[in-house]
């Protein structure tokens, strides 16, 4: 009789632990699904930052935008690892017209990354050196994220109808998407901090103002 009543407790605590691990990741479905709601992207911007918001509660909008920052600049930093492999095994061959394509991604992703990570850490600074800083916070994030997707955009285009082997163009062009699309998110998601953070603190748009 009792190892019946343990087994039931047992079963009933495991039911209860999934039921309420189910309602938190549904939870944090519906949170992400609300902030991202601005996104391009919307469902890639749900399941990047699902795993965080999961583990870590309901994160601020900051929060969010530094999240999302920071997975587009992993992506981008794997996505130069990878060129950097291609580039290293079309210098083994005599094809210097696709090698050329692949030097220009390269300059493309290692801007892309410098702009990534100087965003991130721009990010950052927002807050805590008052409020006074914080347009040229904004500015400067704005102008480097945009840029790092241009540098994805042109990437993708200037690699399409090159003899590089079809397998390789289309990861490069596939990892090269996916890093745009993450930097797009990006920008929706400190767009939306920055509004927020506008609102709390009662800074004025640069350009309404007289």
């Amino acid at each position: 009789m009792a190892q019946n009543l343990l087994s039931l407790l047992v079963i009933s605590l495991t039911i209860f632990g999934v039921s309420t691990l189910v309602e938190s990741r549904s939870k944090a479905r519906m949170y992400l699904e609300l902030q991202c709601r601005s996104a391009l992207y919307r469902d890639l911007c749900v399941e990047t930052l699902l795993p965080y918001v999961t583990k870590t509660g309901l994160p601020s909008p900051q929060l969010l935008a530094q999240i999302s920052l920071a997975t587009c600049l992993s992506k981008a930093r794997y996505t130069k690892i990878y060129l950097n492999m291609v580039a290293k095994k079309l210098n083994e061959t005599e094809n210097s017209g696709n090698n050329q394509a692949i030097e220009e991604c390269l300059h493309q992703i290692n801007d892309g990354v410098n702009q990534i990570t100087q965003s991130f850490k721009e990010l950052q600074q927002i807050g805590k050196d008052g409020d006074a800083t914080f347009i040229w916070h904004e500015s400067n994030v704005q102008t480097w994220v945009s840029a790092a997707l241009t540098d994805a955009s042109t990437c993708i285009d200037g690699i399409l109808g090159d003899e590089i082997g079809r397998r390789e163009q289309a990861m490069i062009k596939a990892r090269f998407l996916n890093v745009k699309q993450l930097a797009s998110n990006s920008l929706a998601m400190f767009s939306r901090f920055t509004t927020r953070y506008r609102a709390s603190r009662g800074i004025k748009n640069p350009q309404i103002l007289s």
